[in-house]
């Protein structure tokens, strides 16, 4: 006789759920668990949700190394003595659950201790020392984004929904500003060459004010493309402002630090990127108001002095009698001054006549004492008063003056002139005074 089993009865899917939740707690109870802290993200209620994985993974291996949900409420997470982040290696505490609105296997966390960083942040410390002395961040190299710009370079993925969140923001901030898209990848190995191609398309372009790196959250190895050195090199490089908006607020990544300008989020760089519309609405009305006022003013000031100017012209007739009135108090002025002109020319005849005079007489006596003083001179030195003295003069038979003993020789007849006669003597003998000794020969005998 053959017996037939009753079929067992099928499972509902919470019924199995709960039933798979039950049999772990009471096979495993509380358990320590370590890894690498990733995804951390912290709920308003103060809840923290994150992955915890292999240690050693790397970026982006999830596929290569197992990974853990983990769940850790407020209470839980208030106790944990430190900052904890991603790249973190951790030691868990806590019970083995299933998440049954998904049905994925999750530990509820108890405690948390800190095992040191995870190496995939210290590879990121390493790189941000190194860029950094290489002066990438530098705040003096660093460049403010167009303040009214017209066009906006977006690099980014088109399926990514940061890029829908930054075409809002513009849309409803700044619809006058055009947008230009440069497609890249923003995860995975192909991201960074990706980009920086996007970059170099922009910079090759030129068609953009400032340019928005931007990607929604993730975890470190979600955004580790971000911290490339490549990319981190071409972003210093850029010619054209890069605001860089990756991730969330807390996600900090070296394209943040090497970018002109750092946003929380991609909305937050698309708010940074371009004033909202109604405020440069706002502002232009300012600058109307303000140009109206100016220009009112200016006016007012003018009519007041036209009016000023109106009172000090006053009436045509009334400023036609003040200039006649003008006129003939210059007329009298003429008048009076060519009378007096005429009587100064009456009286000056007999002026410049006596001036005259008195110039004449002067220059007569000045021109006599000049004659007697010539008169003196010339007396003084009239031959006739040197031959007074006892001297001769000699001269030959033509009249002219013997002023040298070798004007003459023996025999010749010569003239001599005294003050009170002359005499024709003859020369008997010549004797030139010696020219060695000076002396001048003695006397021959008669």
């Amino acid at each position: 006789m053959i017996e037939v089993s009753a079929p067992r009865p099928a499972w509902d899917v919470g019924a199995l759920l709960v039933a798979a939740a039950d049999t772990l707690q009471a096979r495993f109870g509380a358990c320590r668990v370590r890894g690498e802290l990733s995804g951390l993200t912290r709920a308003a209620s103060g809840h923290c949700y994150f992955t915890l994985k292999d240690i050693g993974a790397g970026a982006g291996s999830n596929a290569g190394g197992a990974v853990l949900r983990c769940a850790m409420f407020r209470r839980a997470a208030a106790l944990v003595d430190f900052a904890a982040r991603d790249g973190q290696q951790v030691e868990l505490q806590g019970q083995l659950s299933v998440y049954e609105p998904r049905g994925e296997l999750q530990l509820v966390v108890q405690t948390m201790q800190r095992l040191g960083a995870g190496a995939l942040y210290e590879q990121f410390l390493r790189l941000k020392a190194r860029l950094e002395a290489a002066g990438l961040f530098d705040a003096q190299r660093k460049r403010a984004p167009a303040a009214w710009p017209a066009t906006l370079g977006i690099v980014t993925s088109t399926g990514a929904a940061a890029l829908r969140d930054v075409l809002t923001t513009l849309a409803r901030r700044a619809p006058q500003v055009r947008v230009i898209v440069y497609p890249s990848a923003v995860q995975g190995a192909l991201a960074p060459a990706a980009l920086i191609a996007a970059l170099q398309l922009a910079a090759q372009r030129a068609e953009v004010d400032t340019l928005l790196l931007v990607r929604g959250g993730g975890s470190l190895e979600d955004l580790w493309c971000f911290n490339d050195e490549a990319l981190v090199r071409a972003i210093a490089a850029s010619p054209i402002p890069v605001v860089c908006g990756v991730g969330h607020d807390s996600d900090v990544t070296l394209a943040d630090l090497a970018a002109d300008l750092r946003a929380a989020t991609p909305t937050a760089a698309a708010e940074l990127a371009a004033p909202a519309r109604v405020d440069a609405l706002a502002r232009l009305h300012t600058l109307a108001q303000r140009l109206h006022r100016r220009m009112q003013h200016g006016c007012e000031s003018h009519q007041q002095r036209l009016d000023a100017l109106a009172l000090r012209l006053g009436r045509p007739d009334q400023r036609v009698a003040g200039q006649r009135q003008v006129l003939g108090a210059l007329e009298q002025r003429a008048l009076a001054a060519l009378r007096h002109a005429q009587q100064r020319g009456q009286r000056e005849p007999a002026l410049l006549g006596e001036r005259l005079r008195r110039a004449l007489h002067a220059r007569l006596e000045r021109h006599a004492q000049q004659l007697q003083a010539g008169a003196h001179r010339l007396a003084a030195l009239d031959p006739q008063r040197v031959l007074a003295r006892g001297y001769a003069w000699l001269a030959d038979a033509q009249g002219r003056a013997v002023l040298s003993v070798r004007g003459v020789q023996a025999g010749d007849r010569l003239d001599a002139v005294w003050a009170d006669g002359a005499a024709r003597v003859e020369v008997l003998q010549v004797r030139p005074r010696d020219a060695t000794t000076g002396e001048a020969p003695t006397a021959a005998p008669p």
